[in-house]
């Protein structure tokens, strides 16, 4: 009895290890396809690395890429930035700003009051007093702070100046739609600065003018 309780327990084990070594293991169906979806992903971030619309210049120059970097971009030792923490715009109407960019698809991060020695120290004036508001983007890695000052009042407002003008700031997105975010762009203040130009298959690019004239460009990826 024993005997034949082995045999018949003995197959049906193989069995179970079998399926699993097929079902779980590294040369299992669903691991190859992971590894496959991770060398697609890896493959498609080093690509999307080099093609930017702020690197394509670079790349019709004849700047050749390796790994999404540029070998002979200069490195400064010692060099102590980490990130680009923020970009910042002074605007008149804090809440239609704030209103402008959660439209365009960022998300409030936070509002504050500042004022004190500290914030006349930093900004060179004297008496600020402010309002503030952090705006980021949905990966979080990119953030606007958008500040309207009571006190001092403002003596001169920003030049709507064209785009070939030495100095002039501008911000640039990546969108899921060019035309659609236009469109609901334009009821809070939007105006397109040239035409909503296309870059080959590769992308839509179109820059606008928003809260106090700021420039804005807007990149739709194909």
């Amino acid at each position: 009895m024993i005997n034949k309780l082995k045999i018949t327990i003995e197959p049906t084990f193989a069995t179970v290890r079998h399926r699993t070594k097929v079902t779980k293991g590294p040369s299992s169906r669903a691991a190859g396809l992971a590894r496959a979806f991770k060398r697609i992903e890896s493959a498609q971030t080093r690509w999307r690395a080099v093609n930017a619309p702020h690197l394509v210049a670079l790349v019709r120059a004849g700047a050749v890429f390796v790994n999404g970097k540029n070998p002979r971009s200069p490195t400064l030792r010692g060099m102590t930035i980490y990130r680009m923490d923020h970009a910042g715009v002074v605007v008149e109407d804090l809440a239609a700003a704030i209103a402008f960019f959660v439209e365009l698809g960022l998300e409030l991060e936070g509002e504050a009051a500042v004022e004190g020695e500290w914030v006349d120290q930093l900004v060179g004036l004297d008496g600020v007093r402010a309002d503030i508001a952090v705006v980021r983007t949905p990966d979080g890695h990119g953030r606007v702070e958008l500040s309207t000052f009571h006190t001092p009042v403002a003596t001169s407002i920003a030049p709507r100046a064209p785009m070939n003008t030495p100095g002039i700031p501008r911000l640039t997105f990546v969108v899921d739609a060019v035309d659609d975010v236009l469109d609901r762009l334009r009821a809070h203040g939007a105006e397109l600065v040239g035409e909503v130009a296309q870059y080959g298959d590769i992308y839509r690019y179109c820059y606008i003018r928003g809260p106090e004239g700021i420039i804005i460009g807007l990149v739709e990826e194909l």
